[in-house]
């Protein structure tokens, strides 16, 4: 069976091919009979657009790159829901791609997005290879990296200190009264060990450097690996006090352990989340967490993307610090 093509469409429609080009690529700039006609023999015919052929006839190509460490972690999904959000509505195809906390991975991602011919690239993070760094400054493209903050941004970095957050929340647990503080991780990517440089420096303020209690496995973070690094703490020799995890499913699942074993929290032991997920507030007790800006970076993120694809001035560096909070609640307050 033969490839439905543009010109099948327009013969249908009664209309020329250039025609048909222009309703597919512009509805809003012809009539509405002559785009429910033209939209009609498109249906009929089941025809999809050869994108890769009107890439290599414009300039354009309204494909923004976006590349996130894992698809697993609901961490990024408002993330991506806010990018999908401006971008789409923008005009834009959003395209996803998953580096799996590589950066070996990640600059491949680079080279396939590039080869796309992608308009722009919003990337988690701020450390990639050498080759990652050159390909994107060299691309001349608007670039966002994003999450944390870079000392040396490509272009434009939006994120949030993630060693000032990791220290803050340990603070928190050493003004409540507790010594033995210990920090749960499973994947350790530069996010979570600049939480942990956080959680360090603070213990160590505190001279409390010698109860550092750390517990991590290289695995996707997750209620169950949250519940498990618990009990490896435990099962090390005396439980600590007090718990910082790098994010709300450890300190879920840590909270579980707890249960399980008859440790009651926060009177027995305090936990400390973090990014505040939704169910931080509903749990019980209720968790206390960091808030981490995921939605409002993304939205950020998509809107400097249109700024800069839109406007013939391209800004120097530029750097937004979205800041953070830390929410106590019952989980650290006994």
């Amino acid at each position: 069976m033969r490839r439905i093509t543009l010109d099948d469409v327009a013969n249908l429609a009664g209309v020329s091919p250039i025609t048909v080009s222009r309703v597919l690529r512009k509805p809003h700039a012809v009539s509405p009979a002559l785009r429910l006609r033209v939209d009609a023999a498109v249906k009929e015919l089941g025809y999809v657009p050869n994108i890769a052929a009107s890439r290599l006839a414009s300039a354009r190509t309204h494909a923004v790159g976006v590349i996130v460490p894992t698809l697993y972690n609901v961490i990024f999904a408002e993330y991506l829901f806010a990018l999908h959000d401006v971008l789409v509505a923008a005009g834009f195809q959003v395209i996803v791609v998953n580096s799996r906390y590589s950066e070996v991975e990640e600059e491949s991602a680079i080279k396939a997005l590039l080869g796309q011919r992608v308009e722009a690239i919003i990337i988690t993070g701020t450390h990639h290879t050498l080759l990652s760094r050159q390909l994107l400054t060299q691309a001349r493209l608007p670039v966002v990296e994003t999450f944390e903050l870079s000392p040396d941004p490509i272009d434009l970095n939006i994120g949030m200190s993630q060693e000032q957050a990791g220290q803050t929340a340990t603070r928190h647990l050493i003004e409540g009264g507790f010594r033995r503080i210990a920090f749960l991780t499973g994947n350790l990517d530069h996010r979570a060990r600049s939480r942990f440089d956080g959680y360090r420096a603070a213990m160590e303020e505190a001279g409390l450097p010698d109860l550092q209690i750390i517990a991590e496995k290289p695995r996707h973070s997750s209620v169950a690996l949250g519940s498990d690094l618990f009990a490896l703490t435990c099962d090390r020799g005396k439980a600590p006090e007090a718990i910082f995890c790098t994010d709300d499913n450890l300190a879920l699942g840590a909270m579980q352990e707890c249960r399980k074993r008859g440790i009651r929290v926060p009177d027995d032991i305090a936990i400390m989340g973090f990014h505040d997920l939704e169910f931080a507030a509903c749990a019980a007790p209720s968790l206390s967490s960091v808030i981490t800006r995921r939605f409002e970076t993304g939205k950020l993120a998509a809107e400097k993307v249109l700024a800069a694809l839109t406007s013939s001035l391209r800004s120097k560096d530029q750097q937004i610090d979205l800041g953070f909070a830390l929410i106590p609640r019952e989980s650290t307050t006994v």
